[in-house]
C-alpha cells in the first residue's frame, strides 16, 4: 500500500495555491498499518487556542523562520504536538495547497507512513486528543455528507464526515476527501 499510495501522489499535477496574503503552514497526514488495514492520525485541537479550537486536524501549524522547508514545518509541528519524531515518518508525497477561510492560511499537506503501534505524546495545552481512524470506515458514504458551510458572506460545499461521535469537516476534512479519491485510484 505504501508504495501504491507514493507511485499515486508522484504521478499527479499537484494544485499549488501562490498568494502571498495567506500565511505558510503545513500538516503531516500521518498514516500506518495494522493488521492489513491502513489507518490515519487525526488531532483534536483544544478549545482555548485562537485558530480552529475544538476541530479535528492533522498535526501541523505555521511555519516559522527557521524551518528551511515547510516539510520542516510538518515535521517539527507533528513532534510538538504529537511527539512524532521526524525519523519515524517516510514522507510520500504531497496533496493539493489547501486555504483557510477564516484563519487566513495556506496549508501544504504531506503524507506520511509511520510505525505501528505509536506512543503519541500530545502537547496538552495544543492537543485534546490524539486518535487514529481506518480510512476504510472513511469511505463509508453513510458517514460522508456534502454539506453547505458559511462562512460571514461565503458559503462553500464541503464534505463532513461522522463517525464514533467525532466531526471531521472544514480542510481537514477536504484534505482527507482528496487522500481517499487518491487511494480509491490505485
Amino acid at each position: 500500500m505504501k508504495e501504491k499510495i507514493r507511485r499515486a501522489l508522484a504521478t499527479r499535477e499537484k494544485k499549488v495555491i501562490s498568494d502571498s496574503s495567506l500565511t505558510d503552514s503545513a500538516v503531516l497526514v500521518p498514516l500506518f498499518e495494522k493488521d492489513g488495514r491502513c489507518h490515519i492520525v487525526f488531532t483534536k485541537r483544544t478549545d482555548h487556542l485562537t485558530h480552529h479550537k475544538g476541530q479535528i486536524s492533522f498535526p501541523g501549524g505555521g511555519r516559522h523562520q527557521e524551518d528551511r522547508s515547510l516539510l520542516e514545518t510538518a515535521l517539527r509541528e507533528s513532534r510538538e504536538e504529537i511527539g512524532l519524531k521526524e525519523s519515524d515518518v517516510d514522507i510520500l508525497g504531497e496533496l493539493d495547497d489547501a486555504a483557510t477561510v477564516t484563519s487566513l492560511y495556506r496549508i501544504v499537506p504531506f503524507v506520511g507512513i509511520i510505525p505501528y503501534p505509536y506512543a503519541f505524546e500530545a502537547d496538552k495545552f495544543e492537543v485534546e486528543e490524539v486518535f487514529t481512524l481506518p480510512l476504510d470506515d472513511l469511505r463509508n458514504s453513510a458517514i460522508r455528507k456534502l454539506e453547505n458551510v458559511t462562512f460571514g458572506d461565503t458559503t462553500i460545499e464541503m464534505y463532513t464526515y461522522e463517525l464514533d461521535g467525532r466531526v471531521i469537516w472544514g480542510t481537514t476534512a477536504w484534505m482527507l476527501n482528496q487522500l481517499l479519491e487518491i487511494i480509491d485510484k490505485i
